[in-house]
């Protein structure tokens, strides 16, 4: 304990070599003043009878000596191991408002929940190392009918409110393990881990289950539907960008539906788009 004790200290006196150049000006300061004042009061003049190599130190000598050497060294030490303290103190509070940063980043202001960066990112990882099992992931875009009336009757501050109260619905309806963002506007996804299509679709079904009947804000209700586009991981897209864009062409064979609906990509769109184009 006791050398681990010294060894901070070392390391202190290392790192903060400014405090440590302070204390040994006191020290000298202090020094000069009691020679100043010895000379005032000539004090020195004890130094013979203070040397005489007869005289014996007495008991409050030793006493007040022994007390005035180790106040010296225990403030030293304190100073030494406060200003270790505090350092370790900032580097804590930097590194949780660096983590704070990275989340907030990772954040979709309006609603808290995750922002496209982290869709994104989520969907690299996923593409990037698939299961050696064969197992699947079901990727969602939801994009919600009859929002732009809302926007239109009310103002878009109002709108907003809307989609808080939509995102915390689909946050109750979202598994622990999955991942669901907000894109913009009034545009979500969600991310399902280790799914089928069966499974894959009877979560979709539960999303549009949640939105089912009035969304009320501030004393106005609004009836708000969506439509889904659903892909599998890894047959519908080989990267982030190819998924996205497959779902984004499910979703919007889905808004033709006359209600809120779910339908899977088929590889058929592409071939079309490609025809049209």
């Amino acid at each position: 304990m006791a050398t681990a004790r010294l060894k901070a200290l070392a390391q202190a006196v290392t790192r903060h070599p400014w405090s440590s150049l302070q204390d040994a000006l006191l020290l000298a300061m202090a020094m000069l003043v009691a020679a100043l004042l010895a000379f005032q009061y000539n004090l020195f003049s004890l130094i013979p009878e203070l040397s005489d190599p007869k005289r014996e130190i007495t008991r409050p000598e030793e006493v007040f000596l022994t007390i005035l050497l180790a106040l010296c060294i225990v403030v030293f030490i304190l100073r030494r191991l406060y200003e270790e303290r505090r350092d370790v103190a900032r580097q804590v509070t930097a590194k949780t408002r660096m983590r704070e940063f990275r989340w907030q980043a990772s954040r979709d202001s309006l609603t808290n929940l995750a922002n496209r960066r982290s869709m994104l990112k989520a969907l690299t990882t996923v593409t990037s190392s698939p299961r050696s099992d064969g197992g699947k992931h079901a990727f969602f875009l939801i994009d919600l009918n009859n929002f732009k009336r809302v926007n239109d009757l009310h103002g878009h501050a109002f709108g907003d409110r809307v989609l808080q109260v939509i995102a915390r619905r689909l946050r109750k309806s979202t598994r622990p393990g999955d991942l669901l963002a907000r894109l913009g506007g009034d545009e979500f996804a969600l991310l399902c881990y280790d799914v089928d299509r069966d499974t894959a679709l009877a979560i979709a079904h539960r999303f549009i289950a949640s939105l089912e009947g009035e969304i009320r804000a501030e004393g106005h209700s609004h009836i708000i539907g969506a439509s889904i586009g659903a892909v599998l991981i890894p047959d519908d897209g080989a990267n982030a960008e190819e998924i996205i864009h497959h779902a984004d062409l499910a979703m919007y064979r889905a808004k033709g539906q006359d209600q809120s609906s779910v339908l899977f990509f088929e590889p058929t769109e592409t071939y079309t788009q490609q025809i049209v184009n």
